[in-house]
């Protein structure tokens, strides 16, 4: 069973993505900051991390730039996930080495597919 962490500080939208990412056949840890995340990461590497970019303590930058250091997780595919919309943003997100981006409120469609071609591109990658 594939494992995605979402690390978000609202309580409701953590939850919310957890319980529809499981009821699509996904197993979820969730974090409510990117200390916690991270934390969780490092114990329990999962297959994908939603993570989203504003946060107390440390933010979606922060857990990414950390990732960095270690070999064996920054294979893992990152995707923010936040409200800020700008292109400028979003392009930062993505060359930061974010895998994808998501604008909040998202459809589930829109998660599903970026989930799915994050872990395809994993797998294709580790055929190679």
């Amino acid at each position: 069973m594939i494992s995605i962490l979402i690390i978000e500080d609202n309580n409701d939208i953590r939850e919310n993505t957890s319980e529809l990412l499981e009821l699509e056949g996904y197993a979820t840890l969730t974090a409510s900051n990117g200390k916690i995340g991270l934390e969780k990461i490092i114990s329990n590497v999962p297959d994908l991390i939603l993570c989203d970019l504003r946060m107390p303590e440390m933010d979606g930058f922060t857990v990414l730039s950390h990732l960095g250091h270690y070999p064996h997780l920054k294979r893992i595919p990152f995707v923010f996930f936040s409200a800020k919309s700008e292109k400028l943003e979003i392009k930062t997100g993505i060359d930061a080495g974010a895998d994808g981006y998501l604008v909040k409120p998202f459809e589930l469609e829109d998660l599903l597919t970026i989930i799915e071609k994050c872990i395809n591109k994993v797998k294709s990658s580790s055929l190679q």
